[in-house]
């Protein structure tokens, strides 16, 4: 009577009809009493199978108040072989539905149901449609006031739109197909409204390879230039940020996105198919999504994630084992907050981590509070409740040694991961969502409550869209009211919720299935053992130090799930690139050499082909036969080195011979610690001992060459000599006399032979 009272302007006839007709609905829910209300009700509602599909494609306002026009757009297509004629498609409301249970059992449900689904409201607001051929869809639209949906108290109502008519086999009008919905009603702000908490993901996979260039600025080497599209018009990104600015939400960003994007505004290259790079040109988009961003996140709250969003759960599972791998937690973590204030100039809380899908046992909780976090983000669905509460608790559970498991609502947080590209798909999402959220506020509980929702990673920009309008439905705040993430962590518990984290053989068995190997984590410490080894030598070891270190945080990205092949790629060529520049110091190879004498000095090079210096190296050269060639008292010697970028530098050995023979010697470089770097280099050394005694057979040898030598030069010299004269004789004798006249002082004249 009371709230019959409160219909002001209602007769009793009217009031009473209304009352029996959701009498009737709730008694149809049995399924005797169904039989016997509704066999002589309407011809419509007989139906035997569906043969139109029913699609919605809006409905608004999404949850209206008094007043507002219920307006519903939408398309039915003939899936069934005959035309179907005298149709109309029509609304049905539905008794308030009691609980969650009930929302999820109705969004379950196919084809019509008679005595389960109620029947239509006046048939003034029905849309005819006179005839609908076979494999044809027809659009409608259905304009109603909410006030004639009868909508008598706080809830959330089920509708259903249906199309009803007649085939050349079905000759009574039938309900030939239907979709149901949700509609929220809470015409009023709600004296206890709940906290609603929604975390806004900005998340992507890892684009940025370990390459550098040798510019001062290290030019980063990206994967390929997919990221462009994602920040660009209509990009996943983009719509993250231009729907996620005008919300109430929280943002949680992998500080490595951001590190990606500012590194594409200050010039990055992409790698080629071939395995070389080229320059990148989506520098301008790049400035303009992180432009965005930053004025997006000013006034709001933002949550940093570890560098990289690492896989905890597979850190807990497979690499925790695997010495040095839970050391890199630490350091992702204080990155992430430099990050966020250094590229948006917001400070930035690291307090949380996020396990994949919110599961959770005990070696993942200690996981993720390593690096020095107090709040787990986990799900309804992982730490489950016992049901004897009868309603849904606040989100803080605190779960021991100082830790909060901010438990978000399951139901809530997979609203949207379906195909939300579909329009009908995204509006029964939206409802379903918002339905779920009044439902939890009028779940009877003495105290204020804290929800939050955590969505999927990485949704997709329909996904994203559709999220963005389920939380503007909320906006009213006539159920809920926003919060942020710290505040829902720091609301004050519940002590009858559940507490208990599930043990490690309740995991999903298909999230463990995705989890990287054990082989994994060992490849990522090979890797960062050649990086210890071979910064050591380097004049600015900080120049593969932090690429080479925001590499092995990327490579236990949570970003990897799904893809192992293209993780196990990204890690072998990490290792390889390494590899290939720890090759660009090394001893040159030598050929064979031939030591004549006691003693020589043998030439070894060492190359550094890096852009920077090396340093702190020690060349040893070691011979495989000391008591044939020595260096120094030993069989082995050594020399520090350093060499210039780009540059060789020769050493000298002195060797001494003891003994002739080939004798194999090995050079090799070591670090200041003592450890082999690079590959050894051997090569052959012909030695020849020469004693004294063979010197002096020698040195007389060669006085007798000498002497033999100054003996044949005086001989030749003679033979010449005699020839010449005879020469001169010979001429004398057959030419005639020639004079020539000279005077002396005398005067006296006298012939002179030439």
């Amino acid at each position: 009577m009371a709230e019959a009272a409160d219909i002001q302007g209602a007769s009793p006839a009217p009031v009473r009809r209304r009352w029996l007709r959701r009498a009737i609905v709730l008694l149809a829910g049995t399924p005797v009493l169904a039989g016997l209300i509704y066999s002589p009700a309407t011809k419509a509602e007989a139906a035997q199978a569906s043969s139109v599909d029913v699609q919605l494609v809006s409905l608004a306002p999404s949850a209206p108040v008094k007043g507002d026009t219920l307006t519903i757009q939408g398309t039915v297509v003939n899936t069934g072989p005959e035309t179907i004629t005298e149709a109309h498609v029509g609304l049905r409301v539905g008794p308030a539905l009691v609980d969650r249970a009930s929302i999820d059992e109705a969004a379950e449900r196919n084809g019509f149901r008679a005595g389960t689904d109620p029947g239509e409201i006046d048939p003034a607001h029905a849309v005819k449609i006179a005839s609908l051929p076979s494999k044809v869809s027809q659009p409608f639209t259905l304009t109603i006031p909410v006030n004639k949906l009868e909508l008598d108290k706080d809830g959330v109502y089920q509708l259903g739109v249906s199309l009803s008519g007649v085939t050349e086999s079905r000759p009574s009008e039938q309900v030939l197909g239907i979709e149901r919905t949700f509609l929220p009603w809470q015409p009023e702000a709600a004296s206890k409204r709940s906290q609603l908490t929604y975390a806004w993901p900005l998340i992507s996979t890892t684009r940025v390879t370990a390459e550098t260039g040798s510019d001062e600025l290290q030019t980063p080497v990206f994967l390929d230039d997919s990221l462009a599209e994602e920040l660009g018009p209509g990009g996943r990104l983009e719509q993250m940020v231009t729907l996620g600015k005008d919300l109430p939400v929280t943002w949680v960003i992998d500080p490595d996105l951001l590190y990606t994007v500012d590194a594409m505004t200050k010039g990055y290259r992409v790698r080629t198919p071939g395995g070389k790079s080229v320059q990148g040109k989506k520098k301008a988009v790049a400035e303009q999504w992180l432009s965005s961003l930053e004025a997006a996140v000013q006034g709001k709250k933002v949550v940093a994630l570890p560098f990289a969003d690492p896989d905890l759960a597979s850190l807990a599972h497979h690499g925790k084992d695997v010495s040095g791998t839970l050391g890199q937690l630490r350091p992702a973590t204080d990155k992430a907050k430099q990050a966020v204030e250094t590229v948006l100039h917001v400070p930035a809380s690291t307090d949380f981590s996020w396990p994949v899908n919110g599961a959770i046992d005990p070696s993942i909780v200690n996981v993720a509070t390593s690096a020095g976090a107090h709040n787990v983000l986990t799900r309804s669905d992982s730490l489950m409740e016992s049901g004897a509460l009868g309603y849904t608790p606040s989100a803080a559970r605190p779960i021991g040694a100082g830790t909060t498991a901010v438990v978000a609502d399951a139901e809530l947080s997979t609203a949207f991961e379906g195909d939300m590209l579909n329009a009908g798909n995204s509006t029964l999402a939206v409802q379903r969502f918002l339905a779920h959220s009044l439902a939890l506020n009028l779940q009877k509980a003495d105290e204020q409550r804290s929800f939050v929702v955590t969505p999927q990673r990485m949704p997709t920009t329909s996904q994203v869209q559709t999220m963005a309008a389920a939380v503007r439905g909320l906006q009213a705040g006539r159920w809920t009211q926003p919060a942020d993430l710290e505040a829902a962590a720091a609301a004050k518990p519940d002590p009858r919720a559940a507490t208990q984290v599930p043990g490690a053989g309740q995991y999903p068995e298909d999230l463990r299935k995705q989890e990287l190997p054990v082989s994994a984590f060992e490849k990522i410490r090979t890797t960062q053992n050649t990086l210890d080894h071979f910064k050591v030598i380097l004049a600015a070891p900080e120049r593969v130090e932090i690429p080479f270190g925001n590499t092995t945080n990327r490579e236990m990205s949570t970003s990897w799930r799904g893809r192992p092949d293209e993780a196990r790629l990204y890690r072998d060529q990490v290792q390889d690139y390494l590899i290939g520049l720890t090759e660009k110091v090394k001893v040159v190879p030598k050929s064979d050499a031939t030591l004549s004498g006691h003693s020589a000095t043998i030439p070894v090079s060492v190359q550094n082909s890096l852009v920077q210096d090396v340093h702190d190296l020690v060349l040893r050269v070691k011979s495989a036969n000391p008591t044939r060639l020595m260096f120094g008292k030993s069989g082995q010697a050594e020399q520090q080195v350093t060499v210039q970028g780009d540059h060789t530098q020769t050493v000298k050995f002195t060797a001494n011979a003891t003994a002739s023979g080939p004798v194999e010697v090995t050079a090799q470089l070591f670090t200041k610690d003592g450890v082999p770097y690079g590959k050894a280099r051997t090569f052959t050394v012909e030695a020849t001992e020469i004693t004294p005694t063979v010197m002096l057979v020698i040195a007389g040898g060669v006085l007798l060459l000498v002497l033999a030598g100054i003996k044949m030069y005086a001989s030749r010299k003679r033979v010449a000599a005699r020839a010449a004269a005879e020469e001169s004789t010979q001429q004398s004798d057959e030419s005639p006399d020639t004079g020539v006249q000279s005077t002396d002082g005398s005067g006296t004249s006298e012939t002179v032979d030439r």
